[in-house]
């Protein structure tokens, strides 16, 4: 049995950091089901190449063990169906901008009233709240702003973008902890509660001791990769 059977959850996700957070949870035992645009899909099925058949790797690389169904939840019979869903769900996670659910009145206030044990996790550029609440997240602007890119590359060069979405990622790697944690509270409360997962904060929070030594030190982290490189390759005959 794994550790998440019996949990429902209603992903009303698409593209990377929703999709890689519900694919985490649905490898833990979850049932997971996909709500996707009518006619279209996930933006990611049409991402490629390559494909496998008529699929698009990229789609199937973070969408293994989901249930999928289209619904168009902007009219009123669509609506209805989701909340159905919802009745029946543990979980409902979403990466809109934040205030686009609202509209329709699934926001997690609106729900919660109906819903009180419905845990709702929301992955967002800048977060739910703040003055950046409703600006768009990319992973690219994460990478530059969050400090990442700033201390990749070549000490004499520009700063790179990793080779793969980091900030996707691991904004879906914390939306599915946030989401376990909190079904966890719900076992001793009784409640759900709102996930608010800041793509901007994931990022931040990979600096870890470059950021221990800057907060220590009050000196910017540099590219080092070549200094490394060689502290490697020193280390290595030491131990020869």
């Amino acid at each position: 049995m794994r550790p998440l059977q019996g949990i429902t959850v209603l992903d009303l996700t698409r593209v990377l950091s929703g999709p890689y957070c519900t694919m985490l949870l649905a490898d833990m035992g979850a049932r997971v089901i996909k709500i996707e645009q009518p006619g279209k899909g996930d933006d990611t099925r049409a991402w490629g190449p390559p494909f496998l058949g008529s699929e698009s790797a990229y789609f199937l690389s973070i969408n293994r063990n989901k249930e999928s169904v289209t619904i168009d939840f902007k009219q009123p019979a669509g609506r209805a169906l989701v909340e159905q869903l919802i009745a029946r769900s543990d979980v409902l996670i979403e990466n809109f901008r934040p205030g686009t659910l609202t509209k329709l009145g699934f926001d997690y206030a609106s729900l919660a009233a109906r819903h009180p044990r419905l845990v709702y996790t929301s992955i967002s550029g800048f977060g739910q709240t703040g003055p950046r609440r409703s600006e768009p997240g990319y992973d690219a602007i994460m990478q530059a702003e969050g400090g990442l890119m700033s201390i990749t590359g070549a000490a004499d060069g520009p700063p790179f973008r990793l080779g793969v979405a980091i900030a996707d990622i691991v904004s879906g790697m914390f939306a599915a902890f946030g989401t376990s944690m909190a079904l966890t509270a719900r076992e001793r409360t009784g409640r759900g509660q709102q996930v608010d997962i800041a793509m901007f904060d994931a990022v931040a929070a990979l600096l870890t001791y470059q950021a221990g030594a800057f907060f220590a030190s009050g000196n910017a982290p540099r590219r080092l990769s070549r200094q490394r490189d060689a502290d490697s390759k020193r280390h290595e005959r030491q131990r020869e």
